[in-house]
């Protein structure tokens, strides 16, 4: 009797925790399914003016039909807010220094950094300058969004929010401004741009290294790789060559934002090795069709989701008043489209790497940290009041220091504490680092995507492109009329004096900036003779141009690698063939490398039996390639071994073309001191 009594028990035990196991699966399809988008049906959107269709192709790619302006925009918000809200809420805490208010406590270091940038300031002085026609469609945007808001909460808005519940009860996604769109372009801006962070390991550089040593780290652009546009800087060869000098070579690259404290805000802009975009463009005399064949692969950080959403805008009839018929990639949170093409032509974007970054030192008043020197003269700084909500816990209170030159971004940028023991500059006694950059300024970039986006011809597109002022970027072009062109817009600073290769004097004018170069005098080419134009962050102009845009190129091996696939193809180029070029893996550094490496006298059998694999390598660093696999390895291998007895851990040389050019330029150099080492030097090794 008690046998079976115990039997019932562990049976309904079992099917107690059964049907637990149902219910909880049943509650999370249930949680997972609800924040689906509603892809089919009708929906009601209060503020349209007419029937809105959206399609969706076999791959998911919406694609919006409206008969007017504000409908076509209002839908993009809707679809964006369906399908990726949590990416665009996330991304707009970023730009107004609110994550911790989704996050808690463990962001606050992070928001005082980006509350020292002030973007959200920025954006609020840009709403007051948006032209008419560009506000209406940014209203229109956000409406869109928010009617899909004001129908969805918690889990029916996104999975994400379920989970963000757990940690974050009380959070509750806010309307959509038009602040939002606008920051947007200031994360972005950041996520681009690293010539900041090189100014910062330069100084760090010569704490211990000697400044050629600095220069042989951060080495000149090669003389033998392609420049962009040739007909500004001198052709020197095949494709244009020559330039400026270069700098890390990957886009996004190099930022220690670890040293922010924060998990979140590197991972979401996708900042890191390996980071570079190459587009091009090739005139029709060239292709087997007789039309331009244009192609675009913009290596930004892998994140999930993508940070690109693919979409079509097309007003049904296209008219004056309507004009978009434009399919391409979108980014959530920015009305239109940033790359693609419409129905009359197709552009494409790589990053310029342009130098819009200057650190200036300032010099503090000892008996007052709210004053600094401008030319003998103790001025009072702007101070501002940040108030930081933190979720589950007590609010912050931060005051931003200004100066004519911008935030002083020492008191929260990590890599600048306790910069005075780290680096080896000349620093005043008491001194505070404020930054310039143009991405601190009102941009017009959001005009500059819509005029873009119903361009029709050349003209069209560069008085477009010419507000694309920040991030600056190097944009390509062709049309149905068999047009080929490149444009380089952006805000770009004319200095007084200096090279913005390291911090200035704040306290004098010497370094000042005087003015942007002019649209009109940035390198811009239209149907060259050579039939193409290449871009993958490598040089634009050659040692001949007036201005400095840059002296952190890519050091452009990809855009070599570019030119010389176009280059031996000659005629009947195809979209198969430039699909081979974009899948290319060959490592140029590898051509250079493994030829000197087979002459080296190898006592060890095993290890001559494993670089007999190299012999006849195709160089294509392919992921079932046992030959790549080994060069990987010894490259790997190579640079620690070369760089880590001398430079600090944070500043090893890594996979980058800047790695591939300073050993390019040493194996020249056999006798050169970093192919010692100076750890057994010093421990009396041999």
């Amino acid at each position: 009797m008690q046998k079976l009594f115990k039997s019932k028990i562990l049976k309904w035990i079992s099917i107690s925790i059964l049907v637990v196991i149902l219910v909880m699966s049943s509650a999370i399809a249930y949680t997972i399914h609800h924040s689906w988008p509603q892809e089919s049906g009708k929906i009601r959107l209060p503020g349209l003016q007419a029937q809105v269709e959206v399609r969706r192709d076999g791959s998911g790619i919406p694609h919006i039909y409206a008969q007017n302006t504000h409908d076509l925009f209002m839908a993009q918000g809707y679809i964006h807010a369906q399908d990726r809200f949590w990416q665009m809420d996330f991304w707009r805490h970023i730009g107004s220094g609110r994550l911790a208010e989704m996050f808690g406590q463990s962001q606050v270091s992070v928001d005082k950094f980006l509350r020292t940038l002030g973007w959200a300031r920025v954006a609020q002085t840009e709403i007051q300058q948006l032209d008419t026609q560009t506000k209406n469609i940014l209203q229109a945007y956000a409406g869109g969004i928010n009617t899909y808001l004001a129908n969805h909460q918690d889990s029916g808005l996104s999975l994400e929010y379920a989970v963000l519940k757990l940690l974050n009860p009380k959070y509750k996604p806010e309307p959509w401004q038009l602040l939002h769109t606008l920051t947007w372009g200031k994360v972005m801006s950041y996520d681009l741009g690293d010539n900041l962070d090189t100014e910062i390991e330069r100084s760090i550089l010569l704490k211990t290294l000697t400044s050629q040593q600095v220069d042989q780290l951060i080495p000149p652009y090669p003389a033998h790789h392609p420049i962009i546009d040739a007909q500004v800087g001198g052709e020197r060869g095949q494709g244009g060559q020559g330039g400026q000098g270069g700098q890390e070579g990957q886009e996004g690259q190099g930022s220690n934002l670890s040293s922010l404290s924060s998990p979140s805000f590197p991972l979401a802009l996708g900042k890191g090795d390996g980071i570079g975009s190459n587009n091009w463009v090739i005139s029709g005399k060239r292709t087997a069709t007789g039309k331009p064949i244009l192609a675009n692969d913009p290596h930004l950080g892998v994140q999930m989701p993508s940070i690109w959403y693919e979409v079509g805008l097309h007003c049904l009839p296209k008219t004056a008043a309507c004009p978009y018929d434009v399919t391409g990639f979108s980014f959530p949170g920015m009305a239109g489209v940033i790359i693609g093409h419409n129905d009359r032509i197709s552009w494409g974007v790589t990053n310029l790497e342009a130098d819009v970054m200057d650190l200036f030192i300032e010099k503090i008043n000892p008996n007052n940290p709210n004053q600094y020197e401008v030319n003998g003269k103790w001025v009072d700084m702007e101070l501002l009041t940040e108030n930081i909500q933190v979720a589950g816990g007590k609010s912050v209170t931060q005051t931003v220091r200004y100066t004519r030159h911008g935030p002083i971004i020492s008191d929260t940028f990590a890599p600048l504490k306790n910069f005075r023991q780290t680096a080896g500059i000349n620093l005043p006694a008491n001194y505070a680092l404020a930054l310039r950059w143009t991405a601190l300024e009102p941009s017009t970039l959001a005009s500059a995507i819509v005029k873009i986006n119903r361009s029709q011809n050349w003209q069209e597109f560069r008085a477009g492109v010419r507000d694309f002022d920040v991030p600056a970027q190097n944009f390509v072009y062709a049309d149905v009329d068999g047009n080929i062109g490149y444009q380089m817009p952006g805000k770009i600073p004319v200095r007084k004096t200096g090279d913005g290769r390291y911090p200035v004097p704040g306290w004098t004018d010497d370094f000042e900036w005087q003015e942007y170069i002019q649209f009109e005098k940035l390198p811009s080419v239209f149907n060259p003779e050579s039939g193409y134009i290449v871009t993958a962050n490598n040089a634009v102009v050659g040692e001949d141009y007036p201005y400095l845009i840059s002296s952190e190129w890519d050091y452009g091996f990809r855009a070599q690698r570019i030119v010389e696939m176009i280059a031996a193809k000659k005629n009947g180029i195809t979209v198969a063939d430039v699909q081979k070029m974009q899948a290319d893996n060959k490592n140029l550094i590898a051509e250079n490398i493994v030829p000197i490496l087979l002459q080296i006298p190898m006592s060890d059998s095993h290890l001559e039996k494993v670089r007999r694999l190299l012999v006849d390598w195709d160089f294509q660093q392919n992921q079932d390639s046992n030959a790549g696999a080994i060069f990987a390895a010894f490259w790997k291998h190579l640079l620690a071994d070369t760089f880590s007895d001398q430079l600090p851990q944070a500043y090893l040389s890594t996979g980058s073309s800047r790695g591939f050019e300073i050993i390019r330029q040493l194996v020249k150099q056999p006798n050169n001191n970093w192919w010692d080492n100076q750890k057994n030097l010093s421990s009396g090794k041999s």
